[in-house]
């Protein structure tokens, strides 16, 4: 309960690369990003994926899988002392995910997974719940409840985008203003909100140059926290490239936050 009262109150930061691709990588990302948000005074929350199971291409990198990214994600936490949160997919996943990550997050496409829900929950864990890129915020009142109904108060609402015509996303702040009038953590996750699904044919593409503006719209409105997926080199990404922030331009984003 400790880490989600100090969230309620706001500004933290979730960060971190779209997918594990490898050790050495995850380590340097959390080092130095871990470093730029204690510079800035923002808590920090590292995220990174062990199985990305929702690729627009079966021929995608999906990750290193459950097992070893779970080695890799505990030895973050034991290094560096930091909370961690991944994502899951299946109900099976929740109990194991438990024993290292402190946040348990649901995908946008499965937020009214009810099972899915349900297994976070019983965790006792935070669940961060990302909006569907097809419901409102007004609509993340009922996925919430599903959890709240399950036994567990810890939740958290992440905003990233809605999906308008063919292969784009728009942030309505609309909905940042109607989530938060539930009464939880809202996060405003800046990078996915740049992605164009499927723009790419096999693969999304992306607008990273809109990442900043996004995420000054999102502190106006007055939102808990941000998310930002990060990598060294967006451009050799296996995931995401295109809307992820490169590592070496992301303090001078965190600093306009504060």
């Amino acid at each position: 309960m400790e880490l989600y009262n100090k969230l309620k109150s706001g500004p933290f930061i979730i960060s971190g690369p779209c997918v594990i691709e490898n050790e050495d990588m995850i380590m340097r990302l959390a080092e130095n990003i871990s470093a730029m948000c204690e510079r800035q005074e923002l808590t920090y929350i590292f995220k990174a994926s062990f199985d990305k199971a929702n690729r627009t291409s079966i021929t995608s990198y999906r990750g290193p899988g459950l097992e070893e990214g779970l080695r890799i994600l505990e030895k973050v936490k034991n290094n560096f002392s930091l909370p961690i949160t991944t994502d899951i997919h299946e109900t099976n996943q929740a109990a194991p995910v438990a024993e290292v990550c402190d946040i348990l997050q649901i995908p946008a496409f499965l937020c009214r997974q009810t099972d899915l829900l349900v297994a976070c929950a019983k965790t006792d864990k935070i669940v961060n719940i990302k909006k569907a890129q097809f419901l409102s915020g007004k609509d993340m009142l009922y996925p919430a409840q599903k959890v709240i109904d399950s036994g567990n108060n810890k939740v958290m609402l992440t905003e990233r985008g809605t999906l308008m015509g063919y292969g784009d996303l728009v942030v309505d702040i609309r909905n940042l203003v109607d989530m938060k009038a539930l009464g939880f953590p809202v996060v405003m996750d800046v990078t996915h909100s740049t992605q164009k699904p499927g723009g790419l044919g096999g693969a999304s593409g992306g607008n990273r140059e809109y990442a900043p503006y996004i995420a000054a719209a999102a502190k106006a409105v007055g939102v808990d926290g941000f998310f930002f997926e990060v990598h060294e080199k967006p451009e050799e990404a296996l995931s995401d490239g295109p809307n992820m922030v490169p590592l070496h331009e992301f303090e001078d984003i965190l600093k306009k936050l504060k």
